[in-house]
């Protein structure tokens, strides 16, 4: 056991740890849960950490540079998990990136002593993905600035540790937005891009990565390379949506466009499969800006859509409105009243509903971001609520990626795995518009393989309200969800660290080894994300 972790547990759970006899490809008895299942198998668990070699070479010629690492578990132990909280790791050491130069230094010294790296932004994954075990964490948030605006291209350049909201509230100092941005907007730019992100615009502007022009990007060899789809197109294409594994983003332009608020409506229904079917026909027919299904469980679903103009939301009433089968507020309720009065057995499940509308609908509708029926700061709405009403101190959330055709049945098996395994849960749907010319982006990534024009995602997120679950019964739940994925031909819109071993079941033998071969010949120690895929 690594010094750093010890040093954190008392002698009783340090001598408990040392008794458990732990056969390699068996669960042993779990201490955190009195629901831990035995002898289930995990897909992926925590790597085994690096074992330091040649680290005390490493950090002399690290620091020979100017780079400043800081080493103890007081520095360490801030990046020991992610917002999962079902990984756990140390690093050796953890450098603060200021500057591309640095970056590169730091990996050009790792390439040659071969030691790890795990870049971290916003610390989001679920899956470990930036768990550092052993090695360097470099924490991207110490370049977070805002480069240049151009309010007449439309563009914007920015460091890639920068949080969403922190560009969002640059952007707005010049009555600009951006275009498409993960819903929790505590993630950083520069790791949204790499792995794909996904806001209730997607369907009509694709996901976040589709919004970069070009990059800055470090090499896992530590060259410094400017790259597009013109200029070093290659490791563009590999580099967005590539989850870490060719290089790391230090900078980035991205389109942007005119701020707008937005007008949000919303519509309720019981069915599941009833709403996907509406969502589906409202973003075929371009029908409105933003779109997407919101669920308490499945007995109250919600299709909101939204307008940046009364032009559009004045279409949308004229043609599409009449079309939805989706009830108001008020007729939602009385639907709700008359179900639940017929099953009164089920009076605890009506219950939590309407604790949970009491609790999250005021958080969509606060007076000051809302003027004139309007919300005029989305970007603090959303945020707010994540963070609030979805996170706990652990986040699981796996998901599924299908073609439009193979949604519904994807969403409806995955609702019946989130009734067996969570008495709460949360779907959230919405499209994926995608852009022919980025079809190379996609190869192995978020995008479900041959899916042309627009793909579906829904994320499976239990409630998890102060309850406390074992990682077997986690790990369980998100099996259960990646072997629909396996079975329907679909992908997932995060992939690797804990969940590594679907990685090849998912995209095959042939596809993976290309990319494989390709992350050797760029990163010969494969020390750059080393335990995210492959």
């Amino acid at each position: 056991m690594p010094a750093g972790v010890s040093s954190l547990l008392t002698s009783d759970q340090v001598s408990a740890l040392k008794i458990l006899p732990v056969e390699p490809g068996t669960v042993g008895p779990c201490p955190v849960a009195s629901d831990a299942l035995q002898g289930i198998k995990r897909q992926q668990t925590n790597p085994a950490r690096w074992n330091g070699a040649g680290w005390e070479a490493f950090v002399a010629a690290l620091r020979a540079t100017g780079v400043e690492l800081a080493e103890g578990p007081v520095a360490c132990g801030v990046y020991a998990t992610d917002a999962g909280g079902t990984a756990y790791g140390l690093p050796h050491g953890v450098v603060i990136a200021h500057s591309a130069a640095q970056v590169a230094a730091l990996l050009k010294a790792a390439q040659t002593h071969r030691v790890p790296v795990t870049v971290r932004g916003g610390g989001l994954t679920t899956e470990g993905e930036s768990v550092a075990f052993g090695g360097v964490l470099l924490d991207m948030t110490g370049m977070s600035r805002v480069l240049n605006i151009d309010a007449t291209g439309l563009t914007v350049r920015t460091e890639a540790g920068i949080f969403w909201h922190g560009l969002a509230e640059e952007l707005r100092r010049e009555g600009l937005d951006y275009l498409s941005a993960p819903l929790n907007l505590t993630s950083s730019v520069g790791g949204t891009l790499g792995v794909g992100g996904i806001d209730v615009n997607s369907a009509r502007l694709g996901c976040s990565a589709d919004q970069a022009i070009s990059l800055q990007v470090v090499t896992p060899t530590g060259e410094i390379v400017e790259c597009s789809d013109s200029e070093n197109a290659e490791l563009f294409q590999r580099v967005i949506l590539g989850y870490g594994q060719f290089g790391v983003i230090t900078e980035a332009t991205l389109r942007i466009r005119p701020y707008t608020p937005l007008a949000m409506r919303y519509f309720y229904y019981s069915s599941l499969r009833t709403a996907i079917e509406d969502l589906q026909m409202l973003d075929a027919a371009d029908a409105s800006d933003y779109s997407g299904i919101l669920t308490i469980m499945d007995c109250a679903v919600n299709l909101l859509v939204a307008f940046d103009s009364d032009e559009r939301e004045a279409a949308f009433r004229k043609n599409w409105k009449s079309k939805l089968r989706g009830y108001g507020e008020f007729g939602f309720a009385l639907c709700m009243a008359g179900h639940y009065a017929l099953r009164p057995w089920r009076i605890g499940e009506a219950l939590y509903l309407l604790r949970r509308k009491r609790e999250v609908f005021p958080e969509f509708r606060r007076p000051e971001y809302m003027r004139n029926g309007k919300m005029h700061d989305r970007t603090v709405v959303y945020s707010r609520a994540v963070w609030k009403h979805w996170g706990s101190r652990n986040m699981v959330i796996p998901d599924l990626a299908t073609s439009t055709e193979r949604f519904i049945e994807a969403v409806e098996r995955g609702n019946a795995v989130c009734r067996r395994f969570f008495p709460h849960y949360t779907l959230y749907c919405v499209g994926i518009k995608l852009r022919p010319e980025h079809q190379a982006h996609y190869e192995m990534s978020c995008v479900p393989p041959g899916v042309q024009d627009r793909a579906y995602g829904c994320e499976f997120e239990p409630m998890i309200e102060g309850a406390v679950y074992s990682r077997d019964h986690f790990q369980s739940f998100k099996n259960a969800i990646y072997d629909i994925g396996v079975d329907m031909g679909a992908s997932y819109y995060r992939f690797g660290g804990m969940m590594k071993g679907y990685i090849r079941r998912v995209f095959g033998d042939a596809l993976v080894d290309k990319h494989l071969a390709m992350k050797r010949q760029a990163d010969p120690a494969m020390i750059l994300n080393r335990d995210v895929i492959f």
